[in-house]
């Protein structure tokens, strides 16, 4: 038991530090005092069109959220092959191409189906 002594002082002692440490920048810290616009809401230099945030969005920003992702993830594929591309040889390339084939088909495919058409409106 009196091994443990040490690590109860230790931990005692970080406690201390680290509530006085809170303490001391609390007491410290530089005070705004905001009032009036500074605390509202603020949207890309206009007022914001409704007061909550409880408002329902389109669908396709869902949809584009998902395929970047789907996109993104798949690209990560990518950077083993990167590595090891050497040692693979043909069989390696087969496999990229294979794999950049399917990719390519799921963004034509996201492209035909309209997912990443933000140009006409989002209702």
């Amino acid at each position: 038991m009196n091994n443990y002594w040490y690590f109860f002082l230790f931990l005692i002692i970080s406690i201390a530090f680290s509530v006085f440490l809170l303490a001391f920048i609390s007491f410290i810290r530089y005070r705004k005092n905001e009032s009036g616009a500074k605390r509202t809401p603020y949207e890309c230099g206009v007022d914001p069109a409704t007061p909550t945030a409880r408002e329902s969005y389109s669908i396709r920003f869902y949809l584009l959220t998902l395929v970047f992702i789907v996109f993104e993830v798949e690209t990560f594929f990518l950077f083993p092959w990167a590595v090891i591309h050497d040692k693979l040889k043909l069989f390696g390339l087969i496999e990229v191409v294979i794999f950049l084939a399917i990719l390519g088909l799921g963004y034509v495919y996201a492209w035909k189906s309209k997912a990443l058409d933000f140009g006409r409106s989002l209702e």
